[in-house]
């Protein structure tokens, strides 16, 4: 199939998905979307190398549900793993968004809330559940979360999961789905750790590698500034930010709390124009979603956050993104 120029048409997906990408203004199939969707629809498993930006998550979501078809019982059918409460819920936003002409259910997981109301809407009936590893552990052990019939399974930042430590819940959930299903992994990088872990759940499986490895999204420009200490970054990320017009929008990523609390104070002791909201692990469940929503929406100029929320965030109209810190995995 020529990339010159293909619609989504082309692809053969139903009306109720054409009409919601209409919807969403996609008319264009991206370089994964175009590879990954005839795979996946075919029953194939998948390896996709593919940087957050580039659509794969409408590229596994769309072909999924064309599968699954409409909605069926009780039991959960496809489960999608992702390493944070914030993935949990911009995936999630995105199986509505694309399923709002269906009738497929779906259901977010996530620490911070009851497992009991969880459990309960998953008793309800479900056929898309999108989970942190921790919690789906905690909904199965505890709550007696029934898998048995799960045919689809997909692991998104499968690396920034194991970079997380979750490894062992990773090879417990594989122990306990059935192992005739249709497996699906993406990734930024394919480290060896990332291709150990697929062969624990896959055979033969179709790779797609949309770009090299850590390679950056076409349409982001990189500058790097060499500065001797702390004390320099910060003033000079203080001289950055003066410039409202151009950095109207800006992520800053840290390794630590001890050092996004630091910019936090520093910032607003210099008095930096404009809302700027702080995340990181000792903040709240609704503190981070709101400061999250709030940011996606326009109402804040400057998010604070350590490195964890990196990967896989997806907001549209960011100016900046700031490593203040280099990551520990600079992929």
């Amino acid at each position: 199939m020529s990339e010159d120029f293909v619609s989504f048409e082309d692809l053969k997906l139903p009306r109720q998905y054409l009409n919601a990408l209409e919807d969403l203004d996609f008319h264009i199939p991206t370089p994964i979307q175009l590879k990954a969707i005839p795979v996946i629809r075919s029953g194939q498993h998948i390896i996709g190398i593919a940087q957050t930006g580039t659509g794969k998550t409408a590229a596994y979501l769309l072909p999924i549900m064309q599968n699954l078809s409409d909605a069926q019982g009780t039991g959960v059918r496809c489960i999608i793993l992702v390493p944070t409460k914030e993935l949990v819920l911009q995936v999630l936003e995105h199986v509505l968004m694309l399923s709002k002409y269906t009738d497929l259910r779906a259901v977010g997981l996530y620490g911070g809330v009851g497992r009991k109301r969880q459990a309960a809407d998953i008793e309800a009936g479900v056929d898309i559940v999108v989970s942190t590893p921790m919690r789906l552990l905690e909904l199965y052990t505890e709550e007696g979360m029934e898998l048995k019939r799960t045919e689809i399974l997909v692991l998104d930042e499968a690396d920034r999961m194991l970079d997380m430590g979750f490894h062992r819940q990773l090879n417990t959930i594989l122990d306990v789905l059935p192992r005739k299903k249709q497996n699906m992994m993406f990734s930024a990088t394919f480290s060896p750790e990332v291709e150990e872990l697929s062969w624990n759940f896959m055979d033969f499986p179709v790779k797609l590698e949309i770009t090299p490895e850590a390679t950056p999204v076409e349409t982001v420009e990189q500058r790097l500034y060499h500065i001797p200490n702390v004390q320099s970054k910060l003033n000079l990320l203080v001289e950055l930010l003066k410039d409202i017009d151009e950095m109207h929008r800006v992520m800053i990523f840290v390794k630590s709390k001890h050092s996004a609390n630091r910019i936090f104070d520093f910032l607003q002791k210099h008095e930096v124009s404009g809302e700027m909201r702080l995340i990181h692990s000792n903040k709240g469940q609704n503190t981070r979603i709101n400061s999250f929503n709030d940011f996606k929406e326009g109402e804040v100029r400057l998010l604070i956050c350590t490195d964890v929320m990196a990967r896989g965030i997806d907001v549209s109209e960011v100016s900046h993104v700031v490593n203040f810190d280099v990551p520990k995995v600079y992929e």
